[in-house]
């Protein structure tokens, strides 16, 4: 009883009369501290809920119900503001995976990485199969999948074609992971850097592939034409009254064809693009007009590439008609050759790669037969030359006649 009573005294606010000597701190701290429990039982209640709310806008999200996924996020938020910093991503409320679902994700990221070691590995682990590519649907006939590796990489040098045709082996490439391979193949790419650049591309540095090469290197398009449309106003004669003076707008354009094997041709006429680009398809055209060269690229050391060209106008022996000059003296002509040479600036612009092309110069160098003298005549590069912009034609690359 003694130590009962003891221990009684001995609590905070009891006298040894046994009567409270406090009472209004002890009734001030009591409800206090119950009211911050509920206060904190109440916020852990709420972000719960919210973290509940989030990550089922995630599952809904994940299984395409947009709209429902949005109205769970704003829940979320309306409950806890910051629960996306908050939450962790490796679980859920139901225990369904959710997190796993992430992590899988990142991996599966990280395998896409390099698509085609990621084929081949694939390819290799099928044990029972050795072939690139198997029938979709159970077909008769003899699938494509039978042919023999050799054959299936000569049909896709049939597909590039002598005319550089990457754009449709890229897209033939989208079939299957073994189209895929084979359009990966270093061989073809090499081959098409070959055909571009010759002998200053015989090592890869500093590209990784021979692919990358091609496509990030500057070099001219074949699968299309450079065109540039020139419009200025000339001063026509005066009339004969003296009342006015005629003013005429001309237009004309300019058409730059260049081929794989280094041969290129040019074109100034005032006719429209629609009726000339069809005739600029092969190198056997009938358009009088039309100069014929070759060209190179050059690489200066500020890594601008330009490309210069020669070009002469085609030969046409005509017959001498002998009873023309029967009755008269035949005063003998100075048969002379001309040759036009060009300097242009390869660049881009837009989305586009390799798309313009800027005069540096041009020129006409005249050769004299008889004395083998030859006359330069330099032509002023002002707002005459505007630069040429190319234009993709599908129809150039829908035939070839050889493989690459």
């Amino acid at each position: 009883m003694f130590r009962a009573k003891w221990m009684f005294e001995l609590t905070p606010g009891v006298g040894s009369t046994g009567l409270e000597t406090r009472p209004w701190r002890a009734s001030a701290r009591g409800p206090s501290v119950k009211a911050v429990d509920a206060k904190e039982k109440q916020e852990l209640a709420k972000e719960e809920k919210a973290r509940e709310l989030f990550l089922k806008a995630v599952e809904q999200e994940q299984n395409g119900a947009l709209y429902e996924a949005i109205k769970f996020y704003r829940l979320a938020m309306q409950l806890v503001p910051d629960i996306e910093f908050k939450i962790a991503y490796t679980r859920s409320p139901d225990g369904d995976g959710v997190g796993k679902n992430y992590i899988e994700d990142n991996e599966d990221d990280s395998k896409m990485a390099d698509l085609l070691s990621y084929f081949q590995q694939q390819l290799t682990l099928q044990e029972f199969s050795i072939k690139l590519c198997q029938p979709e649907l159970d077909v008769n006939q003899t699938h494509i999948s039978v042919l023999p590796m050799e054959v299936l990489m000569y049909i896709f040098r049939w597909v590039v074609s002598s005319d550089l045709d990457l754009r449709s082996l890229e897209q033939l490439s989208l079939v299957c992971r073994g189209f895929y391979i084979c359009a990966r193949d270093p061989e073809i790419w090499r081959q098409a850097c070959l055909k571009v650049w010759g002998r200053s591309c015989n090592k890869m540095v500093p590209y990784t592939s021979w692919r990358e090469m091609f496509l990030e290197r500057p070099r001219v398009r074949f699968d299309g034409v450079y065109i540039s449309k020139t419009t200025y106003i000339r001063q026509g004669e005066q009339s004969l009254d003296g009342f006015y003076r005629a003013w005429h707008q001309v237009e004309y354009y300019r058409y730059l064809r260049f081929f794989p094997d280094g041969q290129v041709m040019m074109l100034t006429t005032p006719e429209e693009p629609q009726s000339i680009v069809p005739r600029l398809r092969t190198k056997n055209t009938r358009t009088d007009a039309i100069l014929l060269g070759h060209y190179r690229l050059s690489q200066d050391t500020d890594n601008q590439t330009k490309v210069f060209a020669v070009m002469t106008k085609k030969k046409e022996e005509k017959p001498i008609d002998y009873h023309k000059y029967r009755y008269f003296c035949r005063v003998p002509v100075q048969e002379t050759d001309h040759s036009f040479h060009v300097g242009l600036q390869l660049c881009s612009s837009g989305r586009q790669r390799f798309n313009k092309l800027v005069w540096i110069h041009h020129s006409c160098h005249i050769t004299y037969k008889s004395s083998g003298e030859t006359a330069i005549s330099s032509f002023d590069i002002d707002k005459m030359y505007t630069p040429l912009f190319f234009a993709r034609v599908k129809s150039f690359t829908a035939f070839s006649e050889k493989p690459l």
